[in-house]
């Protein structure tokens, strides 16, 4: 059958209504959510974090970055008018591959969601550290990066706290709000990049100043490379907010392909100033002093290089004598990565609800209060997982690489059920189809498994660990029946799933993004991570590898994907079977 789009008219009904949640979100409310998630902590601290790896090069870094990002949101943009539900991006596997994928996908889904609020409650209590009032919050240390002090800890999980009233409330009015805080958001940083660039910018920063576009001189495009996970694709995520709100949109088939699309071609245009200012903007002397771009790194002790690694641009304005917009900087630390948290808690509640409608966790999660049409045990459980992550990662720079590599694989399956869903179901109605979609899946899904490896060994045995444990979870639900719609495994997606896992861990480890392995261990245990990403592969063998691994998987998922017959069923709670009169 050939691929064409079904005409409306022909078309089966979405069934609007068929989650029970309040589809009261329109176009702006669609694109905020994913704006807001977008431009967060990111902008506060990633570049800074580019700039010390890379120098002036990490705009390239930004462009590449971008260009990643921008081909896994197409494919987003085309899945997301195609099944407006909540929690989409833990669902689309579930319909492609069957329920073995849709666990381990959706999963991957719901830890990215929960671990992004701690990650930018930490950003903003790093921040508010440059207050005379709150120094006690934040600690440097001599030795690698600084760590929220106990009693920062405490505001940090007050914060989490404040985000569950707020989701409590309901999502019409955090629609609402979350408009306001976009707008803000947006505004601060491009008033900072314009005053930046008219009163404080040094163009000497981008060439002899501070080493060179190239600083490192030697393994430039690797200094380049690692720019992504240590927090370029990190700040570049969220477009996928409005697919995940899928199940609350008005009007999803028209709205849902435009707000992601839109969103991250705003939200790169944003950082690629706000890198290029902060570059401009930095005092030449101080680049002299500290031997180049790599001296102002979070070992440093120097105090100027202390204080701008717990609020960069807030220290680049202080030292640039605008007070006015140092004080208006302190206050975006507490707004731009609060709205970000907020945002990410009500997904991660929306994607628990779709993992417990697909049958994988317990059927509490899908309980919704019916006034304010809020799953509130979902909302509650996002927070504890949430605070969890703020014991082992108490810095936004410990937690970045993690969450990186946890997002980049919750998209990655995403590609690959744009493939299989195109040949199962090429009649269903598509309300943006993705030009040269067969082109541009393998590519973003080779792509995606190029941020993996960017995030380096230590990020991927902890990822694993968090994975096994979602196994357990899910095993335990299926074992005490917790769930009464939960599907039988489609066991057929486990083999390449598994083997992609073991392929990419094994790259990984070879490869040449190190080093160590997750903190812990002992014995031979403990020598064998600590040898990972030694680069045995070297740079060139490691992205060939991982390439030819993603081409490998790609064809192997499509030729294990489910039956149409299979799909229909899995469907049917949005397009559901013609009624026979």
């Amino acid at each position: 059958m050939a691929n064409v789009v079904t005409p409306p008219s022909e078309a089966p009904a979405v069934v609007l209504d068929a989650e029970g949640l309040d589809r009261g979100v329109g176009f702006l409310g669609l694109l905020w959510a994913s704006e807001t998630s977008i431009i967060g902590s990111g902008w506060l601290f990633t570049a800074l974090g580019a700039a010390v790896i890379a120098g002036p090069s990490a705009i390239i870094g930004w462009v590449l970055g971008s260009i990643i990002i921008i081909s896994l949101a197409l494919v987003h943009a085309e899945l997301g008018g195609l099944f407006p539900v909540s929690g989409g991006t833990s669902r689309f596997p579930h319909y492609a591959f069957g329920s073995f994928a849709g666990a381990t996908f959706g999963w991957a889904s719901y830890l990215q969601a929960a671990s992004v609020a701690p990650i930018e409650v930490l950003a903003c209590v790093q921040y508010l550290s440059t207050a005379h009032w709150a120094r006690n919050f934040y600690k440097a240390h001599t030795v690698g990066p600084g760590t929220l002090s106990g009693v920062g800890i405490l505001v940090a999980v007050g914060l989490m706290v404040f985000f569950v009233v707020l989701n409590l409330v309901g999502i019409r009015f955090l629609a609402r709000i979350n408009g306001y805080i976009t707008g803000w958001k947006i505004a601060i940083p491009l008033i900072t990049v314009l005053v930046l660039l008219i009163t404080h910018f040094h163009p000497s920063n981008f060439g002899h100043a501070g080493g060179g576009f190239f600083p490192t001189h030697t393994g430039a495009l690797r200094a380049i490379l690692l720019t992504m996970p240590a927090g370029i694709i990190f700040s570049l995520l969220g477009f996928e907010q409005a697919v995940q709100l899928g199940g609350e949109s008005s009007n999803p088939g028209r709205d849902l392909p435009r707000a992601v699309i839109a969103s991250i071609l705003i939200g790169a245009a944003v950082y690629l100033l706000v890198q290029i200012a902060f570059i401009g903007a930095m005092k030449p002397s101080l680049l002299a002093s500290q031997h180049g771009w790599t001296g102002l790194g979070p070992t440093n002790t120097n105090p100027t290089v202390v204080k701008l690694n717990a609020g960069p641009f807030f220290t680049v304005a202080s030292i640039a004598g605008l007070s006015w917009l140092a004080t208006i900087l302190r206050i975006d630390a507490v707004v731009s990565p609060a709205g970000t948290g907020l945002i990410y808690q009500t997904a991660s509640s929306r994607l628990s609800f779709g993992l417990a409608r697909n049958g994988y966790i317990p059927s509490i999660f899908e309980s919704i209060n019916q006034r304010t049409k809020v799953p509130v045990f979902g909302v509650i459980v996002a927070t504890i997982i949430g605070l969890l992550f703020l014991l082992p990662f108490p810095a936004w720079s410990e937690l970045v690489n993690v969450v990186t590599l946890v997002s980049v694989v919750m998209y990655a399956a995403a590609p690959l059920a744009l493939s299989a869903l195109r040949r199962q179901k090429p009649e269903l109605p598509r309300s943006y189809r993705l030009p040269a979609g067969e082109i541009f899946a393998p590519v973003a899904f080779i792509f995606a498994t190029w941020v993996i490896i960017f995030s380096g060994w230590q990020s991927y045995t902890t990822f694993m660990v968090a994975m096994i444990l979602g196994y357990l979870i899910i095993w335990l639900s299926y074992l005490f029946h917790l769930n009464p719609k939960a599907p039988p495994m489609d066991w057929q997606s486990a083999p390449w799933i598994l083997s992609f896992f073991v392929g990419m861990g094994l790259i990984s480890y070879f490869g040449d993004f190190g080093p160590g392995g997750i903190i812990g261990g002992v014995g031979i245990f403990k020598h064998v991570l600590d040898q990972g990403g030694n680069d045995d592969l070297t740079l060139g063998g490691t992205l060939a590898a991982s390439a030819v691994l993603a081409l490998g998987i790609y064809w192997w998922a499509l030729a294990t994907r489910l039956p149409e017959h299979k799909v229909d069923e899995y469907v049917r709670d949005v397009y559901p079977p013609p009624s026979v009169e």
